[in-house]
């Protein structure tokens, strides 16, 4: 059975104000709701290490939703970091933020990591998806006219592959280049099938 007749008796809900989450979700053909904006402060401990943050964000995510969920319901969360060097680049501060960042990610490889967990009143699975990328080395003309025209403030490590910059200065991938959107939504197809069958 397809996985969108499988999940015909339930309600999945989107925890996410994402419009590119949405997109993927939309695009994979999953009827789904979006859930109405929550607080959650995302603050992790400081020992865990850059690959588990988005992992232990997305749990954080999850529980601190606000209604208890009913017995067809089912809960998705997601988080996606951008790593380089071992330190978690989130979503820039302001716009000087953004330009260190873009500065520090010219002509060096870095990790997108994802992490995403499904829950229901009875069990919560989480899992993550790492891809790497390339990004060639950025003119400083180059990085001011994309902060500027595209305002990337809402996007971790300050860029969107789908934007302008993943057109012309993305040297290569190697993992999913939705992850890299934010939705390792291959990735979430699988593991929603596998939670729907245990």
């Amino acid at each position: 059975m397809l996985l969108h007749d499988k999940l015909r008796p339930y309600r999945l809900l989107l925890a996410s104000q994402s419009p590119r989450r949405r997109e993927l979700i939309s695009g994979c053909g999953l009827p789904f709701e979006p859930t109405p904006k929550y607080d959650c402060e995302e603050i992790y401990p400081a020992d865990l290490t850059a690959e588990e943050v988005p992992l232990y964000l997305s749990q954080l995510k999850s529980r601190a939703y606000p209604v208890p969920l009913g017995e067809k319901e089912i809960l998705l969360t997601a988080d996606t970091v951008v790593i380089l060097d071992g330190e978690v680049l989130g979503k820039p501060r302001d716009r000087e933020d953004a330009l260190c960042m873009l500065r520090r990610l010219g002509g060096r490889r870095h990790t997108v990591v994802s992490g995403v967990t499904l829950r229901s009143p009875h069990c919560m699975r989480t899992f993550d998806a790492r891809t790497s990328v390339w990004l060639r080395q950025l003119e400083e003309e180059e990085i001011t006219y994309y902060v500027d025209t595209f305002h990337p403030f809402d996007k971790a490590g300050s860029y969107g592959i789908q934007e302008w910059i993943g057109y012309a200065a993305i040297e290569r991938i190697e993992g999913s280049f939705y992850n890299v959107m934010g939705l390792p939504i291959q990735k979430v197809y699988t593991e929603l099938n596998k939670f729907l069958d245990q």
